[in-house]
């Protein structure tokens, strides 16, 4: 049943993985990305700083898509591990349940809570009737964004990464379709940007779904074998809290800078945070789909106690986490007026705004990538606990940046407070990762050099 033969190369076996999860997740993005491109240029500044403050509420689904998609898809890699494979389906099928029942909780926390996160935030005018109306679209259609989130994680932990890009290629293609028709065309706002996305993300939850039920799917389940276990979902809740987590507190720190940003700057300040943030999300995304790439070899060769196999795939993953992110972090400062031109239409002060969020906002952004591989190599070796510790640790230490800096450095400090805070984090955190593999005895006492740990 397995891929990952024995005598096959390491770096072979990672980049099978890699590359289709960096697509899937890049192309993932391009749902708010493309979002961000139709509303800077039709709506303006004031249609970004909306829709960038309706993130931290909608993102609640795609928070529990994370948690379903890499918890259910750390079991299932685990289980194939083992050659279990009525444990893979029973995991599976356990994932589709709690994407349905985790939606509906969280479609009545945004009813409830959407407003008040809104105003929280300082969201005000004409921003805050743009960010109701991309609210009050996406909320109803609820489990098809944490499902459109999920499903993609899930096919590629059943050896199909191709089939997992293919399903976000399609639904962003149908998204930039219908952005221009909504958007650019109808005249639709905010309102036809969350339609388009939400119309794409149902069609990659159809189809994904569906995936599971034909030949292509390596376990094919049918409908008489959709079953729940409580003992699943746990193991699933267990090793996935830490991606919600992690993802919760991408959507408080967005929270968090509006706010802040709102005070010590205007309504211009978050439309160029919002900006930054996309460009921002494409390191992050491509971060993200190394790690998740290399999640399920790192399941598997430790379900199978190849820990030698184990340390070679988080090796490579590092070394291209932080090559790419100080790629870009180059990119943007070396041409930082093209990049934004691309989300503005011509708006000087938003141009001006952005450029300065890109110099201080972004220069040590290769260390989010760090974290976010840490984490996911954690969960991705049944360590949940620790993988929690992180994301945890990744709120706690950047709220007193958040709070302080401002007070020193106004606006400069708001922009300033992450990439501070995630060096201190990174300090504390590279060496709990060091002794796990040390004690595990996936890598030997002594530090290795990099020739002898590659093995093709």
């Amino acid at each position: 049943m397995t891929t990952f033969h024995a005598d096959s190369s390491i770096t072979r076996t990672f980049w099978r993985y890699a590359i289709p999860s960096i697509a899937a997740m890049v192309v993932s993005g391009l749902y708010q990305i493309i979002d961000g491109i139709f509303v800077g240029h039709y709506i303006g500044f004031e249609g970004l700083a909306g829709i960038n403050m309706a993130w931290p509420a909608i993102c609640i689904l795609g928070a529990i898509g994370v948690m379903v998609g890499m918890g259910t898809g750390s079991v299932m890699s685990i289980y194939r591990g083992e050659n279990k494979l009525e444990k893979t389906k029973v995991a599976l099928t356990t994932g589709f349940w709690l994407l349905a029942i985790l939606s509906i909780i969280a479609i009545s926390c945004i009813v409830l809570l959407a407003k008040d996160i809104l105003l929280a935030q300082g969201a005000e005018g004409q921003n805050f009737a743009y960010a109701m109306d991309y609210i009050n679209v996406l909320m109803f259609g609820g489990f098809f964004t944490a499902s459109a989130t999920a499903l993609p994680m899930l096919v590629r932990n059943d050896e199909s990464p191709n089939v997992a890009t293919f399903l976000l290629v399609i639904g962003a293609l149908i998204n930039i379709v219908l952005d221009y028709v909504f958007i650019g065309v109808m005249g639709l706002g905010l309102s036809g940007a969350a339609l388009a996305t939400l119309m794409a993300q149902a069609c990659v939850t159809v189809l994904g779904i569906g995936y599971f039920f034909t030949q292509r799917s390596s376990i094919q389940i049918t409908l008489q074998e959709v079953l729940f276990s409580w003992n699943k979902a746990k193991q699933s809740f267990s090793l996935g809290a830490s991606a919600l987590v992690m993802y919760l507190y991408g959507s408080f720190v967005v929270a968090m800078h509006n706010a802040l940003m709102m005070y010590y700057g205007s309504a211009t300040t978050v439309g160029a945070y919002a900006i930054v943030g996309y460009l921002f999300m494409l390191y992050y995304l491509l971060a993200q789909g190394i790690a998740e790439g290399a999640q399920p070899p790192i399941s598997y060769y430790f379900g199978a106690r190849e820990n030698k196999k184990v340390y070679q795939i988080f090796k490579i993953a590092l070394k291209w986490v932080i090559i790419t992110g100080i790629g870009w972090v180059t990119i943007l400062n070396i041409s930082p007026e093209l990049t934004t031109a691309l989300f503005t239409n011509g708006d000087k002060a938003l141009i001006a705004e952005t450029i300065v969020g890109i110099r201080y906002h972004l220069f040590a952004m290769f260390l989010d990538g760090m974290i976010v591989l840490i984490t996911i190599y954690f969960l991705s070796v049944n360590e949940g606990k620790k993988a929690m510790v992180i994301s945890i640790s990744n709120i706690v230490i950047q709220l007193p940046f958040l709070l302080i800096l401002p007070k020193w450095f106004g606006i400069d400090g708001v922009w300033l407070a992450m990439p501070v805070s995630n060096i201190a984090l990174i300090i504390c955190i590279a060496p709990m990762v060091w002794n796990h593999l040390k004690t595990q005895k996936i890598i030997k006492p002594l530090p290795l050099t990099s020739t002898s740990v590659m093995s093709h």
